[in-house]
């Protein structure tokens, strides 16, 4: 018999935590260095960690008071434990702050490193935790895979018969979310920052396209920087400033049961599983608090624009028949909890992204404006990285760490319409305990984007992915068979289809829809100046030459690689990743020089792209148009105007699967009649289309980096093998030369290889850690199986203190960790495909 709690009974602030001492708001300032809107344990957490930085003057502005928005009323599980490694560095500040920070303090935040165990009864779940402790070991996080009999002795009460395995993190805790919050809040004082309770901004003050402080209900205070912490209200107030901010409201749920004798040493433990979590309860003797993260969730409010003033330390409308599977599932798990009875149950709501990753960072839509919201439900724990990450970004004018996955330039316009939002909030819950199949794909919010060849190559089979917001073919089903995912760790129903699709391309032909890419316009009289400055490589070129380049950074980073082909004297036409746009478009416009005669401009949708890729691929052109493609004509990264059927096309030849090939940027009104053109002529050519997942082997295999995953930020060209794309020798001093030069003067402690295995079996996926003699020195930042080499092929950075030598890296003998087995490997700087390119300038 199903136990029904008293809905009455709820948390209440008192048994959350110590309100703030002070009654009386304090005097206002009418100035701040920085200003950080939202008083939870984000926001705290950036102006905790800005004064250990040394910025003091920061005022931290809470509408009601610290902790009273979504903090309180979370588990406060700490864990470090996460999917990537961006996460991972993010997540493991919190156990080191947590720590220690009732010494430093004063104040209790209830935080016990008591360990926590994840259990699982699936195959396909265990061989994600495995793969997950190799990541682990990357970071120096104990972790330990444990039997299901020595996770019982950790939890005599849960059930053990069922499961599959079990992995423990011994350093992992448990805090109490006011308290903590409360106590960084005094640590922010302590740092010479202000805490003010009791007080709304109403809007944010602008000067031209800076932000230069904030409006409240107790008048204006200008800042350098303002930042946005404010939680599920956070989208509202980008609205009102013009600023996307996409997040949306969920309904979460979790109860209390009477007491049942938990000792408080006891692990948190997580059956992702059922999507439950249980932990001991802190504010009774031994019960149990238990959430979860339901498949189909309940969004809350209108994106932002109708969450009332007044909720504050809020609870809503408790709805048991949606939380009934939670406690159906947690009652197999640990039977004593029927037993013991329902104490409080309780429902809040907090707020979740798209793609179920932070945001963080400068907007692109203002500059000076930063945010740190949207942590879907880790924010206890995710909190004080966030915090420090965005603080040093602050204070160092650019991100300190790879933080591409969390930044919040990687969402699109569209994808911060509240219909879009809500849409896919119904999914993004779930996600946090759902597997994390590699190439899984989420289904809500979908075919928004898509090219003008989507409903032609579904016709023919495509499986669709999204990237970006963009509909892209992944794959190929065969006549007769769906295009679906099956997900697994192994070989997916995908492999063999994509196989063909990468034989075509190295054989005959293969056809990609490429129209995700995104194309920039940079013109006007200053034009190649700028360029010059921006660009590493060279690019006071002929017109229809195309460059391949980096887009350095201060620090000789890669902000992007990208293609620039200069069409005339005075324009430049752009293509970088569809998923990069706003971050690309905004660090070339915000380096344009003031006065400067030059301008950018998005074409992205203006042009279809089709990539003709392979051996066969002039051959099949050439039956299409009239132009001279001979290699004599039409050699190796140049561009040209040509015609194909009746439609004008710019025919660029370049290639990232390497080998003989073009991209036809194509107005979008003539895409689906060069399609047809193609694909016509393309049957006597053995014309196979291909998805982006063969198109990930081939480059692979070729050595083509990916930015975001081999490439980002805090990686430098030197240290990526990429010096072919700069022109040191040019006149003009471009962004970031003088950091390359150091840098290649004094040598290289880490270098981006090739890694083949020995093993056909093993599949890389990414993150594997890299081992040399026996030491670990680096893991895997892309990897896929390589259909012509015969086994997986990834890239990865190795480490030496000592320094990075190519003969170094010869010396050594390599393993690749993959699901905590180790596999021999072998290591190289040239592509294992082709490595002098003959293939592609033939």
């Amino acid at each position: 018999m199903d136990i029904i709690p008293d809905e009455d009974r709820c948390i209440t602030y008192s048994q959350a935590g110590q309100p703030s001492a002070s009654s009386q708001p304090p005097e206002m300032p009418d100035r701040a260095r920085v200003v950080v809107i939202g008083g939870g344990i984000v926001g705290c957490s950036v102006a905790y960690y800005l004064t250990k930085l040394g910025w003091s003057d920061v005022l931290v502005l809470e509408r009601n008071t610290i902790a009273g928005g979504t903090t309180w009323h979370a588990a406060g599980l700490v864990t470090q434990l996460r999917a990537t490694k961006t996460m991972i560095d993010i997540n493991r500040v919190g156990v080191q702050l947590y720590s220690t920070l009732a010494k430093e303090t004063g104040l209790p935040t209830g935080f016990r490193a008591t360990g926590s165990i994840t259990v699982t009864r699936t195959r396909d779940r265990m061989d994600e935790l495995r793969r997950t402790i190799s990541l682990a070991r990357c970071y120096g996080i104990e972790i330990h895979e444990i039997t299901p009999r020595e996770a019982g002795k950790m939890w005599p009460s849960m059930r053990t018969d069922d499961l599959e395995g079990a992995i423990y993190i011994p350093d992992d805790g448990q805090t109490i979310p006011a308290s903590t919050a409360l106590a960084i809040a005094r640590g922010v004082e302590m740092g010479g920052g202000r805490v003010i309770e009791n007080t709304s901004v109403t809007g944010v003050l602008r000067r031209g396209s800076e932000a230069a402080g904030v409006s409240t209900d107790r008048g204006d205070v200008e800042c350098e920087v303002v930042v946005c912490a404010a939680g599920m209200w956070s989208r509202q107030i980008g609205l009102d400033v013009g600023v996307d901010i996409p997040l949306h409201a969920a309904e979460h749920m979790w109860l209390v049961t009477n007491k049942m004798g938990i000792p408080q040493d006891a692990p948190s433990l997580r059956d992702p599983d059922e999507q439950i979590y249980f932990r001991r309860d802190a504010e009774e003797q031994g019960g149990i608090l238990m959430g979860g993260f339901e498949s189909t969730a309940k969004p809350w409010g209108d994106a932002g624009t109708s969450i009332p003033d007044e909720y504050h330390f809020g609870l809503l409308e408790p709805d048991w028949e949606h939380f009934r599977v939670f406690w159906e599932n947690a009652v197999r798990r640990v039977p004593a909890m029927r037993e013991a009875g329902i104490n409080r149950f309780c429902v809040s709501a907090e707020s979740f992204t798209s793609d179920n990753r932070y945001l963080m960072g400068e907007s692109p839509d203002l500059k000076n404006f930063f945010v740190a919201t949207g942590l879907n439900s880790t924010g206890i724990a995710a909190a004080p990285g966030v915090g420090k990450a965005v603080a040093e970004w602050i204070v160092e004018g650019r991100p300190t760490m790879d933080l591409w996955e969390v930044d919040i330039r990687r969402f699109h316009r569209f994808q911060n319409s509240k219909q879009y939002l809500q849409d896919r909030t119904v999914e993004t819950v779930g996600t946090l305990y759902g597997m994390h199949y590699p190439h899984r794909q989420m289904e809500s919010a979908r075919n928004a984007r898509r090219s003008p060849f989507h409903e032609r190559l579904a016709s023919i089979g495509a499986c669709f992915g999204e990237s970006g917001g963009w509909e892209r073919p992944n794959w190929y089903a065969p006549h007769g068979e769906k295009p679906v995912y099956e997900y697994s760790f192994g070989r997916q129903n995908w492999f063999q289809h994509s196989a063909r699709e990468h034989q075509a391309v190295r054989e005959t032909v293969g056809l990609f829809d490429q129209t995700s890419f995104a194309k920039f316009l940079l013109q006007g009289p200053d034009a190649v100046r700028v360029a010059q400055t921006i660009f590493a490589g060279e690019m006071d070129v002929e017109p229809g030459r195309i460059v391949y380049t980096a887009m350095p950074n201060e620090r000789g980073g890669f902000e992007s690689d990208l293609t620039v082909t200069r069409t005339t004297e005075s324009e430049y036409f752009i293509v970088t990743s569809g998923s990069t746009a706003r971050r690309d478009f905004q660090w070339i416009r915000n380096h344009i020089p003031d006065g400067a005669r030059a301008f950018l401009t998005d074409v992205s949708s203006a042009y279809a792209v089709l990539g003709v890729m392979g051996p066969r691929s002039r051959a099949l052109l050439s039956e299409l148009t009239d132009a001279d493609i001979s290699n004599e004509a039409f050699p190796h990264l140049s561009s040209k105007e040509i015609e194909i059927g009746y439609a004008p096309v710019r025919a660029s030849r370049v290639t990232y699967v390497g080998e003989l090939g073009w991209e036809l940027y194509t107005p979008t009104e003539f895409a689906a009649h060069v399609l047809a053109r193609v694909m016509g002529a393309g049957v006597a050519h053995d014309l196979r289309p291909a998805g982006f997942h063969a198109m990930e082997s081939l480059r692979l295999e070729k050595g083509y980096r990916a930015w975001g995953h081999d490439i980002c930020d805090v990686d430098t060209v030197v240290e990526a093998g990429l010096t072919f794309a700069v022109a040191f020798d040019k006149d003009v001093e471009f962004i970031g030369r003088d950091a390359l030069l150091r840098q290649i003067h004094r040598g290289v402690t880490r270098r981006l290889a090739i890694f083949t295995l020995d093993d056909s079996q093993p599949l890389l996926l990414g993150n594997e850690p890299i081992w040399r003699d026996g030491s670990l020195v680096g893991r895997i930042t892309s990897g896929a199986f390589g259909h012509t080499l015969g086994v997986s092929v990834g890239m990865g950075y190795v480490q030496n203190p000592h320094g990075v030598t190519p003969a170094w890296i010869r010396g050594g003998s390599y393993e690749l960790e993959v699901g905590t087995e180790r596999f021999t490997a072998k290591a190289r700087l040239m592509p294992p495909h082709d490595p002098a390119s003959e293939r592609v300038r033939m």
